[in-house]
């Protein structure tokens, strides 16, 4: 083969995740403070660093748990408070943010210094997976400050005020999918070069999809509407084919299927749950925010469209439905059951 065909199949003018906001920006003002690309280069640096001790985890012994349990009273793993430290001193280092919160802390972080961010994540979403190998995630959220105190106030806000929300997946490869609130975009981690390259532009969830994901070892336990509702689905009295049952257990493994080849995702309150397992703040909203500008839609179990809702606590709990628009407007029709 000919050095000009080699070269043909070699992609040389590569957007990185760096290149990319810089271009976003770009067009939405001509005199950006460079603020927001220093805090995102902060983010992309702490999901390398958790990808890259995940990778190695069985190898040095960062498997199992930690012997502590976090503000939620989930028992941690090691990588937990890894990843934890890894986010926190990430966001702390970029001097753009402010304020944090996260799964892992009882309480908000407020950095002494004259950040203009609030950040909310789950360091590693799906940890209970990690000594299995199952893709877990990092899950996060950002929000413009409105004053320079740094209080709780900044957080408990709806989540149709962020900024920027994401997720990164470590599974077979580390995949970033981040929306800024002009549509969806998706980045893999390229090993050799550092990089998160653009490999998923413009994501759309598909409108329709005959795919569930649901923890059904909760059915037991779910309210009269949300049991009718699977059951519809499941066996459907019209004939139809029912509908395909795909379940991770990792949230961020589960909406990025989700997102790629539509379908619904749900975690329904339940009578052992009664106020929904998942935390709204650092992921109901970000996943919430992100289906939406894919496309999608996301409700809570009154059909009350999450980014409207207001927390009340940093570590309030609710239940989600989200995915494909026309699978949650067929839930959304037995909720009212509940």
């Amino acid at each position: 083969m000919s050095t000009s065909s080699q070269s043909a199949h070699v992609q040389t003018d590569i957007i990185t995740l760096t290149r990319f906001i810089l271009q976003e920006q770009a067009k939405v003002t001509s005199t950006t403070t460079g603020d927001f690309t220093l805090l995102l280069n902060s983010l992309q640096f702490a999901f390398k660093a958790i990808a890259y001790n995940i990778r190695r985890s069985t190898l040095i012994n960062l498997v199992g748990l930690s012997g502590t349990a976090n503000s939620t009273g989930d028992d941690q793993k090691k990588l937990d408070v890894i990843g934890d430290e890894i986010f926190i001193n990430a966001m702390k280092a970029s001097g753009k943010v402010k304020v944090i919160v996260s799964e892992e802390q009882e309480d908000l972080i407020v950095f002494d210094n004259d950040g203009t961010y609030a950040v909310v994540c789950d360091p590693i979403d799906g940890s209970s997976n990690l000594d299995a190998g199952v893709s877990v995630g990092t899950i996060f959220g950002v929000y413009k400050l409105r004053g320079n105190e740094g209080s709780i106030k900044e957080v408990l806000r709806p989540g149709k005020e962020l900024v920027a929300a994401g997720y990164t997946t470590y599974g077979a490869s580390a995949n970033l999918v981040l929306t800024t609130g002009n549509g969806v975009n998706g980045f893999t981690l390229d090993n050799a070069l550092g990089e998160f390259i653009l490999t998923h532009p413009n994501l759309k969830i598909p409108s329709s999809r005959a795919i569930y994901s649901v923890n059904e070892g909760n059915s037991f336990y779910w309210p009269e509407g949300t049991r009718k509702f699977f059951e519809s689905i499941k066996f459907p009295e019209d004939g139809s084919k029912p509908y395909s049952a795909r379940y991770i257990g990792s949230m961020v493994a589960d909406v990025h299927r989700t997102i790629l080849y539509g379908g619904l995702f749900a975690y329904p309150a339940d009578k052992k749950s009664k106020n929904g397992k998942l935390r709204l703040l650092y992921e109901g909203f970000p996943m919430a925010m992100i289906i939406e500008q894919a496309g999608g839609s996301a409700i809570n179990d009154a059909g009350e469209r999450i980014l409207d809702l207001v927390p009340t606590a940093i570590h309030q709990r609710s239940g989600i439905w989200l995915g494909s628009v026309d699978e949650v407007a067929k839930a959304k029709k037995y909720l009212d059951l509940n």
